[in-house]
């Protein structure tokens, strides 16, 4: 039976895709530069790539948040400071929030039965923000973020801090709910959890990671749960 349940932020509770575009429009637009359709799709990519990196614990955080931009900057010969606007970025991000699909219904009825744990990669500053707009600490135990803990989702290490910091944590009565492949599913399988994988998107998984369940929405959790009893 599941008793503990570690849920990740970005893009499983919250849509950081939306607030991801919103806050880059904003960003570049303070620097003088239009933020058209490809500039923006392109930022997404190279950020993505960028904590990929970082989640193979090749890069460092702080590279994350300045090298999207350089190479950003770079492909679109782009005469501005990556400094500044990782630093206009970080700001706007951290405003407000876009909860997903069910996601405020999906709290209030899990929080009723389970102990909720927030598990995030995100830098500290921003995912406070979003939490504190959101009033999402009132649906949860303990919020984990990567930069407090010193280490990154997928780790191990990350894990182990985490389950640490969880009274009478149990292995086999946890599981994590994510929508990252890599760094969700992989570190619950590096952490010996069961693992659930929120793809709204039905991605086709062509790797050999593999969740244990599988949900497209989140009112699908419930029932995935109830089964697991």
């Amino acid at each position: 039976m599941i008793h503990t349940i570690l849920l990740d932020l970005d893009n499983t509770l919250l849509d950081f895709s939306k607030a991801e575009r919103i806050a880059l429009s904003n960003t570049l637009k303070q620097l003088g530069i239009e933020p058209d359709e490809h500039i923006l799709s392109r930022y997404s990519e190279l950020n993505l790539a960028q904590w990929k990196l970082l989640e193979q614990g090749k890069i460092s955080r702080n590279e994350v948040k300045l090298r999207r931009y350089r190479l950003l900057f770079d492909e679109y010969k782009i005469d501005c400071s990556a400094e500044e606007a990782a630093r206009i970025y970080e700001n706007m991000l951290g405003m407000g929030h876009y909860f997903i699909d069910g996601a405020e219904k999906l709290l209030k009825e899990l929080q009723e039965q389970y102990s909720l744990y927030i598990v995030t990669n995100g830098t500290k500053s921003v995912q406070t923000g979003r939490i504190k707009s959101a009033a999402l600490e009132k649906y949860f135990q303990g919020i984990f973020i990567s930069e407090d803990i010193g280490f990154n989702k997928p780790s191990r290490e990350f894990f182990e801090r985490c389950f640490s910091g969880i009274p009478d944590f149990e292995k086999e009565s946890t599981v994590i709910v994510g929508d990252s492949l890599t760094s969700d599913i992989l570190g619950g399988i590096n952490a010996g959890i069961k693992t659930i994988w929120f793809n709204p998107e039905h991605k086709i998984n062509n790797s050999d990671i593999l969740p244990d369940y599988e949900i497209a929405l989140l009112n699908e959790l419930i029932p995935l749960l109830d089964a697991l009893k």
